[in-house]
């Protein structure tokens, strides 16, 4: 009689209750769903520092703004190169020659030396408008040049801006040679025999467009003739309204 417990047991007791069983994940897959896996995790872009960001448009600005200062310094030098002049243009800051030139117009000069029209009074460069009345010879609606000018040859009051009206010499009597040339209404108070009617110098006599008497009969402006080197240059070219953003600073 067998000893109890040591009879034959069936083989299937023997066997693992999940020797069959397949595992979980396979050997021959585990590197590809480990690789899915990974692939899988979505990673956050790296982030700059706003300190860069602050960087980069710092010198953008830094090269924008040195790029148009030498834009603007090298049209000023091409400006300069072609008038002989420094500033080569100025701004109208009065009305005085309305209507042909108004307060912010910008205009661009010219050296009296750089261009000499044939009806210029001998070497001056400037046409007056007596002679241009003549000749046909007009600039900004009526006869003769406009100029810019030191008054009375002072470099240290703001330069005028009017029209040539005729040439005088030392001595001569220029309220007779305005009511000669049709100019003796804007001579104001002055009479003929007036003592400040006798040029102390050889010059121009000028005028505004839309004053009411001449520089030299206005207590209030040059009472010398103008002189050739107090011109600082003749009005070529005019721009309306550009003159404004100069006027501000």
């Amino acid at each position: 009689m067998p000893a109890p417990g040591n009879g034959n047991r069936d083989e299937s007791e023997t066997e693992p209750a999940d020797s069959n069983r397949e595992p979980l994940h396979p050997e021959g897959d585990r590197d590809e769903f480990d690789q899915h896996s990974a692939g899988s995790v979505e990673r956050p872009a790296p982030q700059r520092p706003a300190s860069d960001e602050t960087g980069d448009t710092w010198r953008l600005f830094a090269r924008d703004l040195l790029t148009s200062l030498l834009a603007v310094a090298l049209l000023g030098m091409y400006l300069f190169a072609i008038s002989g002049v420094w500033p080569p243009m100025v701004a109208i800051e009065s009305e005085s020659m309305e209507p042909n030139m108004n307060v912010n117009d910008l205009v661009f000069l010219m050296d009296t030396d750089r261009f000499q029209p044939a009806d210029a009074h001998g070497e001056t460069g400037v046409v007056a408008a007596d002679v241009g009345a003549e000749t046909g010879y007009e600039k900004y609606g009526a006869s003769g040049d406009v100029i810019v000018f030191e008054p009375d040859g002072n470099e240290d009051t703001t330069p005028i801006i009017h029209r040539v009206m005729f040439w005088v010499d030392e001595g001569d009597n220029w309220c007779e040679t305005a009511n000669e040339t049709g100019g003796s209404a804007y001579l104001g108070g002055l009479d003929a025999d007036d003592e400040h009617c006798v040029a102390p110098n050889d010059g121009f006599i000028t005028k505004g467009d839309n004053n009411n008497q001449f520089d030299q009969a206005s207590p209030t402006q040059a009472d010398r003739p103008v002189k050739p080197e107090w011109i600082v240059g003749t009005a070529e070219l005019r721009i309306p309204r550009l003159g404004w953003f100069r006027l501000q600073f």
